[in-house]
């Protein structure tokens, strides 16, 4: 098996068809399709299964699918690498973000990614963290931003932003009012055993924020009362604001809200719910200048971006 025949593969699987597949590499179909066969003769194995409609793969075509991701990746990193001995920063670099943190800082890390390193290929993408941890162990992705990840000897750890989660509320006059201290005019903070008794909406296990949210509970007897289970910041918002129940996000999680007038925002007390961003990369793989700059650029637009939250 060469790494030739590895992106024919992963091409064809990827696009779930040899024709398709075919036109993207600008290759002939019946070279394209001796040479995927030959790998597998080679590996002795059916690595997709051939339809009228197209190519699926098989259950190993689908474990070399994600090794096979992370080799090609890895090679593009090589050549990255022999490339800066010519004094250039180029090559890609692959970077996770949680959803609640992507549409706060994609465009202006874009944007300072291209002017920093304007001969450099980035990709970003979203998700949760046990998919991006695979991402990086497979090398799939070359940095992963994330939420109360766990320590671990295969990954590099830099703590990027450390903030309390807070109770988000519609905003209703009445309530705003009974919210607010006299002298302060701030909401009053609120006791996590009283968050624990409002109904509230969550997101589905293992997101981040629900494990640290229901962990602190724990701690002093209580369990939320789940009011509702949704995925996506933009959702429990808008059914916050339809007073459909309270969430507990970071405070910046309302700079995706069209109007943030809609909600209130209180303090939670005894005890606060401590939330860490950190940026993870694999201690396996030896960091290119490239990445380097990146992690850098990562670290700068973060910190400017959570600052008014601060």
């Amino acid at each position: 098996m060469d790494l030739k025949q590895l992106e024919y593969f992963v091409r064809v699987a990827e696009l779930g068809s040899f024709t398709r597949a075919s036109i993207a590499l600008h290759i002939a179909q019946p070279a394209l399709s001796r040479q995927v066969r030959l790998m597998e003769v080679e590996l002795r194995q059916n690595l997709l299964t051939r339809t009228g409609r197209g190519a699926i793969p098989t259950e190993a075509g689908k474990l070399l699918l994600k090794h096979g991701r992370g080799i090609l990746h890895q090679v593009e990193v090589a050549r990255e690498e022999m490339g800066a001995v010519r004094g250039a920063l180029a090559g890609r670099v692959s970077i996770g973000l949680p959803p609640s943190l992507s549409k706060l800082i994609t465009v202006p890390l874009t944007q300072a990614f291209k002017q920093q390193l304007p001969h450099a290929q980035l990709t970003l993408t979203e998700g949760f963290s046990i998919l991006m941890q695979e991402g990086l162990r497979v090398g799939n992705l070359d940095i992963a931003v994330l939420y109360n990840s766990d320590r671990s000897p295969e990954l590099e750890t830099i703590t990027l932003h450390t903030e309390e989660l807070v109770l988000i509320s519609r905003n209703t006059t009445a309530k705003a009012n009974a919210f607010r201290k006299t002298a302060s005019g701030k909401p009053k903070p609120i006791k996590l055993a009283d968050v624990a008794a409002l109904p509230l909406i969550l997101p589905s296990r293992p997101n981040a924020f629900r494990i640290l949210i229901e962990s602190e509970m724990i701690t002093i007897g209580c369990k939320p009362l789940l009011a509702l289970e949704v995925d996506g910041l933009n959702s429990i918002l808008s059914l916050v604001r339809e007073g459909m129940g309270h969430a507990v996000l970071p405070s910046y999680t309302l700079s995706n809200a069209e109007n943030p007038a809609h909600f209130t925002v209180r303090s939670i007390r005894s005890p606060s719910i401590m939330s860490e961003l950190t940026l993870l990369r694999s201690s396996r793989r030896a960091s290119t200048d490239t990445q380097k700059k990146a992690v850098e650029l990562i670290q700068r637009v973060v910190a400017k971006a959570l600052k008014p939250y601060l």
